[in-house]
């Protein structure tokens, strides 16, 4: 079945199976690895992508969910410049260790600040509650996103 869909903002189309998986189409069809796959059961959001805007988890969808949809990946983030401001603050802050949860991090984080701009620090833990990291503790990763939220607010 051919898919149409967009992709990072360009206009794509796909040959699928049905059945497939929406990670797997990223990973092996698009080359897109910065979509990671951590438990296949929907339980750890390494795999988070944007749909539409809102979070959702690739590795639970189909491919053909796919269709007319817009779709965002962790490399569609920063399509006009080198690093989308939550990647260079999640840097700044210390947000990244192994950097395997990272992109599912920031994709969720990015779908909360289209939500809500100007999230509380609760509002932020509960935002990313469906992302899990083995190495950061977490802390590093909730001033990351604040710290987003206050650019964005500065630069408007």
């Amino acid at each position: 079945m051919t898919l149409y869909f967009t992709l990072n903002g360009k206009k794509t189309a796909l040959d699928v199976a049905p059945g497939r998986r929406v990670i797997d189409v990223l990973r092996e069809d698009c080359g897109l690895t910065g979509t990671k796959e951590g438990c296949g059961a929907g339980e750890c959001g390494a795999c988070t992508i944007l749909v539409d805007g809102e979070s959702r988890l690739s590795c639970l969808m189909l491919a053909l969910q796919l269709s007319g949809r817009e779709i965002t990946t962790i490399e569609g983030m920063a399509v006009e410049r080198p690093l989308h401001t939550l990647q260079d603050t999640f840097m700044q802050k210390g947000g990244v260790q192994c950097g395997f949860c990272t992109p599912g991090m920031i994709m969720s984080a990015a779908a909360l600040l289209n939500r809500n701009p100007h999230p509380t620090r609760s509002d932020i833990r509960t935002g990313l509650s469906g992302n899990l990291c083995r190495c950061t503790g977490y802390q590093k990763i909730v001033d990351a996103v604040e710290a987003t939220a206050r650019r964005e607010e500065e630069a408007t």
